[in-house]
């Protein structure tokens, strides 16, 4: 192997099989730890098939793993390559395995799926382990519904994984809001490992022209993620706006790049209609038009969540109830706090429902208005624990089997 410079490496892993979330969120982190360390450079590990759409830092780097989708029945089948799925899955664990052997990080973060998609970052997490490489596994401030997730771990055998495999679990999120292990039976020792870091801060991107918003203001961004799973969401603000003619705000909606064409091609006809309502397919910089915005009408992923309370933005929510209730968990909870409000559905929705919450919009109180210590502090936290587990004081111990 060669000599190892001076430089740290930090190592992310992230299955994205589908949608956006992990990918922003492992994103933002290698972000905000190299523009705070000169010396540090980070690789991410990604099976997201538009990695490629996004600017990244200089020292922060991405290994693209042949892609996967999960179909409804809950089997994983290959993204673009026509082979079997045991033989993508293959691929993907040699090249996540051979890279951190060559890569040799200080530190690797593995987001969400602890043993990886079907198990594939284990043998990568023993190797690690046995070199002396600090190992984290990071989670959003909410997973599932708890009589949910507990089954599924037991299943992929996690708790032993984090047993063994594990120095420290980073939640990023607030008790306040949710415990997303709550419900799962923890040994205290792996309970001792975890951290609320708070939510993760996201900063205005540079170099966006002033015009670069097709609407002048003021204007309602709507944003249902990458967009697989919210034509629901699309259409009925889109009914709203063809019920109502006279609305305060005009509309902003970013379909998502992984919204059905068709879909797409129905909405941007539908919006053709309208003079008030514009519909753009995807823009990697989503935070310049949320900045920008009057309002927010979103799904309630993690990212969205961040970013309305980054920018300290008044938000309407929208969650999924399928296939997880993670959206509606951290929808109702926010909403409880006063963070945001919220609108349920399941399936088409009455238009004038739409109408009179999208009315209301503009008056509701700001996030910020609603004071929660250390909300917004998760990029200090992971940066802090990032630092301490690269450098470890020299009474550290390591998680052992």
């Amino acid at each position: 192997m060669a000599k190892r410079t001076a430089q740290a490496r930090v190592l992310i892993y992230s299955h994205d099989s589908f949608g956006l979330g992990h990918l922003r969120r492992c994103r933002t982190i290698a972000h905000a730890l190299v523009a705070r360390h000169s010396d540090l450079s980070v690789l991410i590990l990604s099976g997201s098939p538009i990695i490629g759409s996004f600017d990244f830092r200089s020292r922060v780097d991405f290994v693209r793993i042949p892609g996967v989708i999960k179909l409804r029945n809950g089997d994983y089948t290959s993204l673009s390559l026509h082979i079997d799925i045991e033989e993508t899955l293959a691929m993907r664990a040699s090249i996540i395995e051979h890279t951190a052997a060559i890569f040799d990080p200080d530190l690797f973060i593995v987001d969400k799926e602890p043993l990886g998609l079907r198990g594939e970052v284990k043998q990568t997490l023993e190797m690690l382990r046995d070199r002396g490489t600090r190992t984290v596994l990071g989670l959003r401030d909410v997973m599932d519904e708890p009589s949910l997730l507990a089954p599924e771990w037991e299943r992929k055998n996690v708790v032993p994984a984090l047993e063994s495999l594990y120095d420290q679990l980073w939640i990023y999120g607030l008790p306040e809001i949710c415990d997303p292990l709550q419900d799962i039976e923890l040994p205290d020792s792996v309970r001792a490992r975890m951290t609320y870091t708070g939510y993760l801060r996201r900063r205005a991107p540079t170099n966006v022209p002033a015009d670069a918003a097709p609407l002048a203001d003021p204007y309602i961004l709507v944003t249902p993620g990458g967009g697989g799973d919210g034509e629901d969401l699309v259409d009925w603000v889109l009914s709203a706006y063809e019920l109502d003619r006279t609305m305060p705000c005009a509309a902003l909606i970013v379909l998502g790049p992984f919204m059905q064409r068709e879909r797409q091609a129905e909405f941007m006809a539908r919006a053709a209609r309208l003079d008030d309502v514009e519909v753009i397919t995807f823009d990697a910089r989503i935070e310049h038009l949320m900045i920008r915005a009057a309002g927010v009408v979103a799904m309630g992923g993690y990212n969205t969540f961040c970013e309305i309370l980054s920018f300290d933005k008044r938000a309407l929510l929208v969650p999924r109830v399928r296939p997880r209730l993670e959206q509606h968990i951290r929808a109702s909870r926010a909403a409880e706090l006063g963070l945001v409000s919220m609108l349920d559905q399941d399936g088409p929705g009455d238009p004038a429902v739409m109408v009179r919450a999208l009315r209301a919009l503009p008056g509701q109180p700001l996030p910020s208005t609603r004071f929660i210590p250390g909300l917004l502090d998760g990029l200090d936290a992971v940066d802090r624990l990032a630092m301490d587990a690269i450098d470890p004081p020299s009474s550290s111990i390591r998680a052992t089997a």
